[in-house]
């Protein structure tokens, strides 16, 4: 169930990114990994991170980058459909 739920969360987070964006964003992009992005590339939205970290610091640490690396591994399939 706790999983079923955070799939729903990461869904909606996505799709409110790409309308915030106006569809800019990748898909299935997280705002959080979005703003760790843009902290690399030196983007207007890099601002966002430490506030972002601040406010899922109860979660993990370094949130955002955890997100970022999470989305660049691809690693939203089960194992065993990679």
């Amino acid at each position: 169930m706790k999983q079923r739920i955070l799939n729903i969360l990461v869904a909606l987070d996505s799709f409110v990114f790409v309308l915030l964006t106006l569809g800019v964003g990748h898909p299935g992009e997280t705002i959080s990994s979005a703003a760790y992005r843009s902290e690399l590339i030196g983007g207007y939205f890099r601002f966002a991170r430490p506030v972002i970290d601040f406010l899922f610091a109860w979660l993990e640490d370094k949130h955002c980058f955890e997100s970022w690396l999470y989305a660049m591994t691809k690693r939203n399939l089960p194992e065993d459909m990679r």
